[in-house]
């Protein structure tokens, strides 16, 4: 199979594009001007800014499917200019994408989302038909994102959305993060911990796209997370992991000042499940968080 992936050199992209190439598949990465590999047997590079039309839209006439990965990281502190950044670059890009996608049968479209969708929801178990609230900046992303995605079921393409929980990968992104302050002996949970996290392997989102790939009878909204967990469980099992206490939590006030914004998508979180991944007959290989945290880490489980 021939697959486009913009964002195809972030930290999703890469190991997504690693993964599609083991298997034969054929993969047209498309990023923002960068260093990157050159063309390479099964492999080719484009660098665009995909929120402009531009030539490499003509990319797309010759593909079977695209991997629509591209967005600004949330992972710092928002003020107004870079929360257009977040919003642009990613409603921008799929509406450029839909906009050059050839109309043929069989084409796939796979679309990132993300659980931020549902907004702040508490303990509530959230499956890919609970609502979206549009309470917060996050849900109102989502919301645009996929309702530009959804558009390419006009030019007859096959449409699902991906609703990502949080990424877990053992090369970087959120992981990288969270170990930062465990090596120092100062990991703990954030705010009060009772918030949920939803989260994913990337062993498991590479899974689940391939699967999705080669499903045909398979569409719609699908939530790319495993069995959530408490930020406190989160702590806990990263610190059992590497060894490390896990007992110094970061006061919610703190966060705040610091992370303004961005702040409330920690303290929050959503309890999202995914129903209609395992509805259609996916198989995680990583449900547990700790085996998935020792596989990523390479670390032997305690005795």
């Amino acid at each position: 199979m021939r697959v486009l992936i913009t964002g195809g050199l972030g930290f999703v992209g890469k190991f997504l594009t690693r993964r599609l190439l083991e298997k034969g598949h054929e993969v047209t990465a498309v990023d923002l001007p960068t260093s990157a590999p050159g063309n390479n047997g099964l492999y080719s590079y484009k660098s665009a800014d995909t929120t402009r039309p531009g030539k490499w839209q003509d990319a797309l006439s010759d593909q079977d499917a695209v991997i629509n990965l591209a967005g600004a990281g949330i992972f710092k502190r928002w003020n107004a200019s870079y929360k257009k950044l977040i919003y642009d670059s990613r409603i921008l890009t799929t509406k450029n994408l839909v906009d050059a996608l050839p109309s043929k049968p069989g084409f796939v479209l796979i679309s990132t989302s993300a659980t931020g969708y549902y907004g702040p929801c508490g303990d509530e178990t959230l499956t890919e038909d609970s609502p979206n609230s549009r309470n917060d900046f996050l849900a109102t992303v989502c919301k645009d994102w996929e309702e530009q995605a959804q558009k390419a079921a006009q030019k007859g393409a096959r449409v699902a959305i991906a609703r990502f929980g949080v990424v877990l990968g053992s090369s970087g992104g959120a992981l990288a993060q969270m170990k930062r302050p465990f090596s120092f002996g100062l990991g703990g949970p954030l705010g009060n911990g009772r918030q949920w996290f939803s989260w994913i392997c990337e062993d498991d989102l590479a899974k689940a796209m391939e699967f999705i790939l080669g499903n045909s009878s398979i569409s719609g909204v699908f939530n790319f997370c495993a069995a959530p967990v408490t930020n406190r469980g989160l702590a806990k099992t990263l610190g059992k992991v590497l060894g490390r206490p896990a007992i110094l939590p970061a006061p919610s006030f703190a966060m705040r000042l610091f992370l303004g914004e961005f702040a409330g998508v920690l303290l929050n979180g959503q309890r999202a499940v995914p129903h209609r991944l395992l509805q259609s007959g996916f198989e995680f290989d990583y449900q547990n968080l700790e085996a998935a945290l020792l596989h990523l880490l390479e670390k032997k489980p305690p005795m």
